[in-house]
């Protein structure tokens, strides 16, 4: 079975060599995200606005491949200060605040780029209900696909 992959268009992920998302059946694993705006290539200065692209990002991806944010199953955001987080809460709630997938804040440090304040990684995913394991390994509870 093969798999779709979607891009940006950003040159971080040729140079990098990643697509944004993968689609391989009813899986769709969307790569960690920064605030990058990818049409301008401009890293806004606060977390709200970075955690606001992120979002952005994450959408565009799962609609190119079919999915929506309700169906993210697992989240993981990495945060470069414990600061930073205090900002990302009403982007987050607005965005998961009823969907409430599982999810873990990770407190990093600071990024290789220290204007990155926040990325967000997630697994969306459509499989059959009594599936539990992902393509990458990490145990995931998922909605059936539609």
């Amino acid at each position: 079975m093969g798999a779709t992959l979607i891009s940006t268009g950003s040159p971080f992920e040729r140079t990098m060599g990643y697509s944004r998302a993968v689609v391989k059946g009813p899986w769709c694993f969307v790569s960690g995200v920064t605030g990058y705006d990818y049409a301008t290539m401009v890293m806004p200065e606060g977390a709200a606005e970075q955690t606001e692209n992120c979002f952005r990002t994450i959408i565009w991806a799962l609609e190119q491949g079919g999915f929506e944010l309700g169906d993210v199953v697992r989240v993981q955001y990495t945060v470069a200060e414990t600061g930073f987080a205090d900002e990302m809460l009403p982007v987050l709630e607005r965005h998961f605040g009823e969907i409430r997938p599982a999810a873990t804040m990770v407190i990093a440090g600071p990024s290789p780029s220290t204007r990155r304040a926040a990325t967000a990684d997630q697994k969306p995913a459509k499989p059959q209900p009594t599936t539990t394991t992902s393509l990458t390994g990490h145990p995931l509870f998922c909605t059936p696909r539609r």
